[in-house]
């Protein structure tokens, strides 16, 4: 027993600790454990798709899609597009959510904690849609897998929820770096897709996720890069103007990648509708072109090594782009990092061989243009500069190609965002105002919880006391007196404990007064500012106080625990003061009452 309760204490003391900002030492633990768990989770989607290519594909490869009869070619999309229909569109709207896009919606709006059926959606429906020759890359199915797992041993724990924001883009960091063998591009890209902030509380953890995720898949797929890159570089800085050249016709066609995914006419068909004509143009184009189909990165090896015709570039290009957009247009929820990967490589390929045709003494080789193509197509459709360079420098192992990279990068995306006004692949443009992840005020809010500024002091009390009860409830100096009013629908009041101590000294036991009646006190009539509160969840962040108190016109929370309803304690109250002192102020450290005190036990 003595040992349990131990564990207990351990267990509420690093749930205290993790509800400050400065709880690094906490946050790096988890995204150990978030690196493990994910890296792990990538292993076994890897294998699955292995094991399901041994059934048909030549030497079981999932990328063999050229090895097999046209007719079954064409037949692969039907039968994937069937299985998701049927199975995925019988079920709720809200279940057929997947992906980096639910990732980020369930970060934005639900304090990154995520249903169970679509992460047992996203197993079955990346495998089918990878192996049923759909147009489709194994990230998206990775990082939504990594960043759901993660946030649920946060949940399971009961973490506060700032921790879980971090959990979650370690479990995005870590799926990135083991898919890719890049740590570093999956700590930039969850930091700047996902949690879209900098800051060294997150990074930290984020850094050491990544890096046990892709120590776990070295472990099973050894030390080997994604790509093999030939030996060549950029020669004569002559070349720089065609990578302008190159950089903004990716502009343009990541805008219309974009664009095309967007198209509302083909959302609003009837289902059946819509997924058929995915399958349909997938089999038609696998029928000419199976590069199309699958991942592709058997297509981007060959662009880097000059080992592709200029018609399949141009397949590559034109309907590879075309089919994965409608195939995102129509419903079918896809990864999309892979397919873009493919076609800027190809695009940059193909710059590449129409520059040595112009200027053939000084142009660089097509396999250096193929790079530069893949992390500005990355780049331009994620809206994610930083995250593409360093997936650029990761996966080439050349550092000399980061000066040409960043000018790509940088022409690409302000070409894809100024003239085709596409704001990134993955959030959805606000009509009004930034996206929540992007206003500064909630990112900060977000990083704390309340028991961080809660203030803890405060007794419980019916409405009507006798003098003597009084007198017992400021024996212990509180702050606050929480009146619990009779009837379940009126509010829960807040009244300071120096209004009633101040009451106690002008009046006493015989006195007649509006607020005693036969020996009562009406904390109701005792002179005093009363505020009316409404619950909040111990795990809350001060971004989830804020916004309640906004929305429901309040100045302050009573912060309950417990799982069960009517057993459900109130552990401390928050005010709109303390959270406006804590944003202008923000040093937690300063509060004493968040490291005096221990985590409520449940």
């Amino acid at each position: 027993m003595a040992l349990f309760s131990r564990s207990d204490f351990t267990l509420d003391s690093f749930r205290r600790q993790l509800a400050n900002v400065d709880a690094l030492p906490q946050l790096c633990v988890l995204g150990l454990v978030s690196g493990l768990i994910t890296g792990a989770l990538m292993v076994v989607f890897r294998l699955l798709l292995s094991a399901g290519a041994l059934l048909y594909m030549p030497e079981g490869n999932p990328e063999a899609f050229e090895s097999l009869a046209p007719w079954g070619r064409v037949a692969l999309p039907f039968i994937a597009v069937g299985l998701i229909g049927a199975l995925l569109y019988r079920q709720k709207a809200t279940a057929r959510k997947l992906g980096v896009a639910h990732v980020i919606e369930r970060l934005t709006y639900h304090q990154g904690r995520f249903p169970l059926r679509n992460w047992l959606n996203q197993w079955w429906v990346g495998v089918v849609a990878v192996l049923g020759g759909l147009s489709a890359g194994r990230e998206g199915p990775a990082i939504h897998l990594g960043a759901a797992a993660s946030s649920g041993l946060g949940q399971r724990m009961r973490l506060p929820n700032n921790s879980l924001r971090v959990l979650v883009a370690c479990g995005t960091a870590a799926g990135i770096s083991a898919s890719f063998n890049t740590p570093i591009a999956g700590v930039i890209f969850a930091m700047e897709v996902v949690m879209m902030e900098y800051t060294m509380m997150s990074f930290m953890p984020v850094i050491l996720a990544s890096m046990m995720g892709a120590l776990v898949a070295q472990v099973v797929y050894g030390n080997q890069p994604a790509f093999h890159i030939p030996d060549v570089a950029l020669g004569s800085l002559m070349n720089l103007p065609w990578v302008v050249m190159t950089g903004l016709v990716i502009g343009l066609l990541a805008g219309g990648f974009i664009h095309l995914s967007r198209l509302q006419r083909f959302q609003q068909w009837p289902l059946w509708g819509r997924l058929g004509v995915v399958a349909l143009i997938t089999g038609v184009a696998a029928f000419w072109f199976p590069e199309v189909q699958g991942i592709g990165y058997d297509s981007v090896a060959a662009a880097l090594n000059n080992q592709l015709a200029v018609q399949v570039l141009l397949a590559l290009i034109a309907v590879k782009l075309a089919v994965t957009a409608l195939t995102v247009a129509g419903g079918v929820p896809i990864g999309i990092i892979g397919p873009v990967l493919v076609i800027g490589a190809a695009t940059g390929a193909l710059s590449g061989h129409l520059g040595g045709w112009v200027w053939e003494a000084k142009a660089a080789d097509p396999g250096i243009y193929a790079m530069l193509g893949m992390a500005a197509m990355m780049g331009a459709v994620l809206q994610a500069p930083l995250a593409a360079l360093m997936a650029l420098l990761e996966l080439t192992h050349t550092p000399g190609i980061m000066l040409p990279g960043m000018l790509a990068v940088v022409v690409a995306c302000l070409t894809s965002r100024q003239l085709t006004g596409c704001e990134g692949f993955f959030i959805s443009s606000v009509r009004y105002g930034l996206h929540p992840l992007q206003q500064p005020l909630m990112q900060a809010l977000s990083r704390v919880s309340v028991p961080a500024v809660m203030e803890r002091h405060l007794v419980r009390t019916s409405r009507m006391i006798t003098p003597d009860q009084a007198r017992r409830l400021l024996e212990n100096n509180p702050i606050w007196l929480v009146i619990e009013r009779s009837s379940s629908d009126k509010p829960v009041l807040g009244l300071k404990a120096a209004a009633l101590a101040r009451w106690m000294i002008e009046h006493d036991e015989s006195s007649s007064d509006n607020a005693s009646t036969e020996g009562l006190i009406d904390l109701l009539e005792v002179p005093g500012e009363r505020l009316e509160m409404a619950p909040i969840a111990l795990q809350a962040t001060l971004s989830e106080a804020f916004l309640t108190l906004q929305n429901d016109a309040l100045d302050a929370l009573y912060v309950v625990h417990g799982n069960r309803p009517k057993q459900q304690r109130i552990s401390g109250i928050i005010t709109r003061g303390a959270i406006e002192r804590y944003y202008h102020y923000s040093d937690p450290r300063d509060n004493d009452s968040s490291h005096k005190e221990p985590w409520p036990k449940e």
